[in-house]
């Protein structure tokens, strides 16, 4: 079997037109080199660490009350060090303002190390991912690492577990890395994930069992920043229609921008750089007319005027090159803030190899809608010729849709924007249809905690929300150590939601079997979603919508491990 090299891998990453992204991360040994995808390379150091360092901070105590575990604990240091130690690979991002060409089309935007979507950030599984974060914003800002398991105090959430880095700060990001898989490192203050702070985490198995020939870094993402005076903050403000939401107001009340330690207004819009007003951030983005089948309602709130495939528009798609026959595995990532994609390549069935970074049973499928925050991996038997991948923004309408290209010749031309390849109304695999690889398969058991919330909230008000509480840290759903957890997730709103769980992946479960494991799930209007976790990394773990709008506006809530 063939496993790739290190080589091939960083060949087929992300290829990034022109030199922006040669200063988007660096290891701390020899400087990375120009190449298809610079500021991908990984530190050379190899001292051990346990992942402990903190760099001499004090430990962030969020307010709430007493009685559970904090976010640098001695339970949480414990956790970590069972992880194991290994080498130490260095890493560095920079956020800050900048103008990027999206492909004739240039935006001012924010980005880490002016690269959208970042460079990739890629270790091996045991490895110590040491990242340190320099904010040159005008507003404070954190780094999360969505999916991954890790240390409470490096989970990078505003007021819970960290404080918001100020402009002109640094923040040091350390943790070992004990699990493969795709993930997504992202800004989890207030709307700057819907700018562009946002890049691939690539984390390698060292004994990996899948055979591929090349590897293709997808990530997803809709776009508004900068486009005619608009930025994502107030499409919020118009999605309020003025009014000010819970979580706002008590930014307000406190000061906000990330200074109040502990509040929901070191969380709430932070990103916002304009004051929050109806007619803020350009004409109006609220989407009138949408309907999807598949997501049995609206296709979402906000009327994106472009879509991308790693930072590119379809007029000037990304061309990934290879040899019929390849096996190309694609590692899709959607970045969106409001947006399901339904992904397919003209001319082939996909094979479903992993979900969230965890592996499933392969299954064959035309097609994949991927929710926001959602990760799929598929390899790929290449044809002979050209062929769109294509994103169509589900349920946004037909013109709605980014595009990629993948080709074997040495032609020049794309295809036209408006491509729509059959595979895209062919079959569609649901996740709740993938079964898990026996490896990562939960045993059957029954829960030692059930835990139910209802999600909450509509269109006209815009006041989402868990149970009708919209987000505090003081408010908490408390697990312990080692339990088993059901969370039966009740959608009662006319609006899909994907919902992410920070710090865990949990298994889908049905009426007679525990499924896939994932960490991002949708849960469609008037349904509900049931899943199974292990309270085995003990902290206080974000809940949220992964709709940055609706979690903006109060749909987030904790776990916490009581002491």
């Amino acid at each position: 079997m063939h496993t790739p090299t290190r080589r091939t891998l960083l060949s087929a990453s992300i290829l990034a037109a022109g030199s922006g992204l040669l200063g988007a991360c660096s290891g701390s040994g020899t400087p990375s080199k120009a190449g298809p995808h610079p500021g991908t390379e990984r530190g050379s150091g190899s001292a051990p660490g346990s992942g402990d360092a903190d760099g001499g901070r004090r430990p962030f105590v969020p307010k709430g009350p007493k009685g559970y575990v904090n976010p640098s604990d001695p339970e949480v240091l414990a956790a970590e060090r069972e992880r194991g130690t290994g080498p130490v690979r260095t890493f560095r991002l920079t956020a800050a303002e900048t103008t990027f060409d999206l492909g004739g089309r240039s935006v001012r935007t924010w980005a880490y190390s002016n690269a959208v979507p970042g460079g990739v950030i890629r270790v091996t599984r045991g490895d110590i991912l040491d990242l340190t974060l320099a904010n040159r914003l005008p507003v404070a800002t954190t780094l999360h690492s969505h999916g991954v398991r890790l240390r409470c105090d490096m989970d990078g959430v505003p007021g819970l577990t960290q404080k918001g880095i100020k402009p002109g700060d640094e923040f040091r990001y350390r943790f070992a890395v004990a699990y493969p898989g795709t993930y997504l490192l992202h800004s989890h203050e207030g709307m700057q994930l819907d700018r562009g702070l946002y890049a691939p985490l690539i984390v390698d198995d060292p004994e990996e069992p899948l055979s591929y020939d090349k590897e293709w870094v997808v990530v997803l993402d809709d776009w508004v920043d900068g486009v005619d005076g608009s930025t994502p903050d107030g499409v919020l403000a118009q999605l309020h229609k003025g009014k000010r939401s819970p979580m706002s107001m008590d930014m307000e009340e406190t000061g906000g921008g990330g200074e109040q330690e502990g509040s929901a207004a070191s969380h709430a819009s932070a990103g916002r750089s304009a004051p929050y007003h109806p007619s803020a951030g350009g004409p109006s983005r609220l989407l009138r007319h949408s309907h999807s089948r598949l997501l049995d309602g609206m296709g979402g709130n906000v009327d994106f005027p472009y879509y991308l495939i790693n930072g590119h528009l379809p007029r000037s798609a990304q061309v990934f090159r290879a040899k019929p026959g390849d096996r190309v595995r694609l590692r899709l990532i959607n970045a969106g803030a409001d947006t399901a994609f339904r992904v397919a390549l003209g001319g082939h069935r996909m094979t479903v190899t992993h979900t969230d970074g965890y592996p499933v049973e392969p299954q064959d499928t035309d097609a994949l809608l991927i929710g926001m925050a959602e990760r799929y991996d598929v390899v790929v038997t290449v044809k002979d010729g050209m062929f769109p991948l294509v994103a169509l923004a589900e349920g946004k309408g037909s013109k709605a849709r980014a595009l990629a290209v993948l080709r074997t010749d040495q032609g020049k031309g794309l295809p036209t924007a408006s491509v729509h390849p059959d595979e895209l109304d062919g079959r569609i695999l649901p996740a709740r249809s993938l079964r898990p690889q026996e490896s990562v398969a939960f045993r059957d058991g029954e829960p030692d905690r059930h835990i139910r919330i209802r999600l909450t909230g509509s269109m006209k008000n815009y006041d989402w929300a868990f149970d009708h509480r919209p987000y505090t840290t003081e408010h908490r759903h408390p697990i312990r150590q080692d339990e088993r957890v059901r969370l039966t997730l009740i959608n009662a709103t006319d609006m899909w939601h994907p919902l992410h769980l920070h710090g865990h992946t949990f298994a889908l479960t049905g009426i007679n079997d525990v499924g896939t494991r994932k960490d991002t799930a949708i849960v469609l209007p008037h349904r509900k979603l049931v899943a199974d976790f292990y309270a085995d990394n003990p902290g206080l773990w974000m809940l949220h919508c992964h709709n940055q709008y609706h979690s903006e506006s109060g749909m987030m809530t904790i776990l916490g491990y009581r002491k």
